[in-house]
């Protein structure tokens, strides 16, 4: 009988283990889930605070460029027109290159993410 106690007890310890294991790889997890979104909503926070600044800022500078170029060349409304087609330029260069963006992004937050 001493043989089967001792198997018992074995077993037993082995089960405590195998629970304390999951009890901290869950805990671990929970952590590792809530670094990982307080870090993507800081990031999102700070990147709309930035982003908001900056095109206030770059509002500013088009109507100022705008009213600039007008001056220059004697109508206002050519000042605007001229911005605004810099500014469509522009977008559709970003648009042809938003893989690009795509690419870089990724590769930046997968070192972040799935480091150990």
């Amino acid at each position: 009988m001493n043989i089967f106690e001792s198997i018992n007890d074995t077993s037993n310890k082995a089960s405590d283990i195998g629970e304390r294991y999951i009890d901290t790889s869950f805990e671990y997890l929970k952590l590792k889930v809530f670094q990982q979104l307080t870090f993507t909503i800081s990031m999102m926070g700070k990147a709309l605070v930035i982003g908001a600044v900056l095109f206030i800022g770059l509002i500013f500078l088009a109507i100022s460029a705008a009213i600039a170029i007008g001056d220059a060349l004697g109508q206002i409304a050519l000042g605007y027109l001229i911005i605004g087609g810099f500014f469509l330029i522009m977008s559709f260069a970003i648009y042809k290159m938003r893989r690009r963006f795509d690419a870089k992004i990724i590769a930046k937050f997968q070192t972040i993410f799935f480091k150990s």
